[in-house]
């Protein structure tokens, strides 16, 4: 069972007399969830993020029930003494996994991002985009269970910045969750979010899930055997579900999440039947 992440009373300061950069902080990060933080610049976003990841640890108050956690920081150190495939093959080790899992998933994730062909380069020899692939990339090696993102989208390409998104949904259809800061109002459009936000040093307007923002949207017709449930992952991953008739069911998800959607109705054990998938703002009149 993943642990939900809680933060009681948390402050953080830099040094015995340094002002403080947080104080006061209570935040509760359930399994599943997906939470934006904003703020200005220098109002402290990132120095939360890491207390999230467990990089920093508080000055006062405290952190429990702490997940397996993997964090992409704002700013990559690329001046490292490994090739990009080098890296994550120990970082995959660091992580936990195998040699030889660490090694696959390595290779699978360059690949997804579009950096394969920079497997064998050094790190101090990588562009700003490639060094942020392999940010990327060592973060979801091995599948944590909270994932924090300080701005991890900025400098991927368009393919990468998608993939990233796919990722997220990934995480959480298994139960994990995200944390993220992103200059972008308009990320992760269409996923119910919930956002906090860093001001005079602490946290406020914390807020139930957001309404849907605008954004792209899937909807999909499937069909399983009467009565039976829809997989876990596919609840986790819609944004709504509706029973129409016995084993039928209607689906909305986040057009960036369709894939990972389908993926859980036909891996599903008996797997489930797609009828149909149409763009939401297109459905047929006889599938609304």
């Amino acid at each position: 069972m993943q642990r939900e992440l809680r933060l009681h009373g948390v402050g953080r300061r830099y040094g015995l007399r340094g002002p403080w950069v947080l104080r006061g902080v209570e935040l509760r990060i359930a399994p599943g969830a997906v939470v934006r933080v904003e703020g200005a610049n220098g109002s402290g976003k990132s120095t939360l993020l890491r207390l999230l990841a467990g990089i920093d640890a508080p000055t006062e108050g405290r952190v429990t029930g702490r997940p397996r956690t993997a964090y992409v920081p704002e700013r990559f150190p690329p001046a490292l003494p490994f090739t990009a495939f080098q890296y994550l093959t120990h970082l995959g080790s660091v992580h936990g996994l195998s040699r030889r899992s660490a090694a696959r998933a390595a290779g699978e994730w360059l690949e997804r991002l579009g950096a394969a062909e920079y497997a064998g380069t050094r790190l101090a020899r990588l562009s700003k985009g490639s060094s942020q692939k392999v940010a990327v990339a060592q973060a979801l090696l091995a599948e944590p269970e909270l994932l924090v993102l300080d701005e991890a989208w900025t400098g991927l390409d368009t393919d990468a910045r998608a993939e990233l998104e796919r990722a997220v949904a990934e995480r959480t259809a298994a139960g994990g969750a995200v944390v993220f800061v992103d200059h972008d109002p308009r990320r992760l459009a269409g996923v119910p979010v919930a956002v906090h936000t860093v001001r005079d040093g602490t946290l406020h307007g914390r807020t139930a899930p957001a309404a849907l923002p605008d954004g792209p949207r899937v909807v999909v017709r499937v069909k399983g055997a009467p009565g039976a449930a829809l997989p876990a992952d596919a609840h986790r991953t819609a944004v709504s579900a509706e029973e129409t008739g016995a084993g039928s069911h209607v689906l909305t998800v986040p057009a960036s999440h369709s894939d990972v959607l389908l993926r859980a109705l036909l891996t599903a054990r008996p797997p489930w039947h797609v009828v149909s998938v149409h763009a939401a703002q297109h459905l047929p009149e006889d599938h609304r």
